[in-house]
């Protein structure tokens, strides 16, 4: 097993044979570590946390460190870190605060220098979060969404799946699946990524659609929904209500008002 003389591996830590542990890392105990994970140097991985396979830690990185949640009380909670992950530098990110309770990374996120996911987050998969963007606790992001670099976002918010949020934007509400978030407001569809992600036209048509009744009408949100819940027939139409429907902490942002065309039409389809 690959371990570097300089590391501190605690004995009730569980380290496959295949992972690698590099200089100056430090590992505490109920720590578990699949096959091919890589922890490059200066890495400290803290009591409860999951590393899935395949997955690169840059030097600095802290996973699974306690929550800074006031009600914290030093109770046994966990991380889970997904497999194929890249974390780079100086990356945070803190366990549950409640005994039992979890922070999840799914497989195959992106989390960039400086970044941090705070207590209870659970980030889906494919999730890319560029640099010194920062979670507040118990949000949720779903798979395949962008998060720009210096991206605040408030605790209990919700951010639906194939978002787009551009750098410096301010979160203090839910988005919904499927749209791009630029400051503190929508401005429409993420079309091109969902282009890239492989829906189909009609899938974008219907979703566009949707977003135009739904933020561009001029009505209030309960009185549209229903009008679009009659209209879907797309498998992303459908999250896109189930995501509407279910239960909020903190409502739903509005579309912003610097932009009165949404980027499906920009973007000429």
């Amino acid at each position: 097993m690959p371990i570097h003389a300089t590391a501190q591996i605690d004995r009730g830590a569980e380290i496959d044979p295949a992972a690698e542990i590099g200089p100056f890392c430090i590992v505490e105990p109920h720590v578990r570590i699949a096959a091919g994970v890589r922890l490059r140097a200066n890495v400290y991985v803290c009591r409860g946390t999951t590393i899935g396979a395949n997955t690169v830690v840059h030097p600095n990185a802290v996973l699974g460190d306690a929550p800074q949640d006031v009600s914290y009380r030093d109770a046994l909670s966990y991380t889970d870190i997904g497999e194929s992950c890249l974390i780079r530098e100086n990356v945070t990110i803190h366990r549950g605060t409640e005994a039992e309770s979890r922070t999840v990374i799914g497989d195959r996120c992106f989390l960039m220098t400086g970044s941090h996911v705070a207590h209870n987050c659970q980030l889906g998969d494919d999730v890319r979060v560029a640099s010194n963007a920062v979670f507040a606790g118990r949000v949720s992001v779903g798979r395949g969404t962008f998060i720009g670099g210096l991206a605040a976002v408030h605790q209990f918010c919700r951010i639906g799946e194939m978002v787009m949020l551009g750098g410096l934007s301010r979160v203090t509400m839910d988005i919904p699946p499927f749209m791009t978030f630029v400051g503190h407001g929508m401005i429409g569809p993420n079309t091109i990524g969902l282009r890239r992600a492989g829906l189909s036209s009609e899938e974008r048509m219907e979703i566009r659609a949707a977003y135009r009744r739904l933020f561009r009408s001029g009505r209030p949100l309960r009185t549209a929904l229903p009008e679009v819940i009659a209209s879907v027939k797309t498998a992303p139409g459908r999250r896109l209500i189930e995501f509407l429907q279910s239960p909020s902490k903190r409502g739903f942002h509005a579309a912003s008002n610097r932009n009165s065309a949404d980027e499906s039409e920009r973007d000429g389809e």
